[in-house]
């Protein structure tokens, strides 16, 4: 049933418990029971927002920057992926395969504000062996949902 509660509140974290209970055919009870045991167990880290910034008037930048990074003996990744996240521009750090060893998304309010952080902050951390940033130009969809709306043509077909 948590994996159920969780499937549902990703999509929509304002759904209530008496919904949920409905939806899975469960007491109330039970569903704030078990929410609250994920969030006490960190399950559940939190209900934030998606917002679609392109909506309203207001500048943002998001940027993917791929990090080459030495683990440090004995702690791996996990030491510098914890110093990164800690700035306040940081939205995500992830663990990756492949080509580089750590994704950091990160939103700034212009291009040269995130180029800032990446040869202030980052570049200077001694186990950062190099970067590479990539701008986000639009978002389509995020968090699973879309973010932009499609046109339907609403125009009837005339056939002869």
């Amino acid at each position: 049933m948590k994996e159920k509660i969780l499937a549902a509140i990703d999509k929509n974290s304002k759904i209530t418990a008496a919904d949920l209970a409905i939806m899975l055919g469960a007491t109330e009870e039970e569903i704030v029971s078990l929410i609250k045991q994920m969030e006490d167990e960190s399950v559940i880290c939190g209900y934030p927002t998606l917002i679609n910034w392109d909506k309203i008037e207001y500048e943002r930048v998001t940027a993917l920057i791929e990090l080459k990074v030495t683990p440090q003996r004995g702690l791996g990744f996990d030491k510098i992926a914890e110093r990164i996240y800690q700035f306040d521009e940081v939205q995500s750090v992830y663990l990756m395969s492949g080509g580089f060893d750590l994704t950091v998304i990160l939103e700034g309010r212009t291009m040269r504000e995130v180029a800032n952080f990446v040869s202030e902050k980052l570049a200077p951390m001694d186990a950062i062996l190099s970067t590479a940033t990539h701008f986000v130009l639009k978002k389509y969809k995020e968090h699973g949902l879309p973010l932009v709306q499609t046109k339907h043509d609403e125009r009837m077909l005339i056939t002869p």
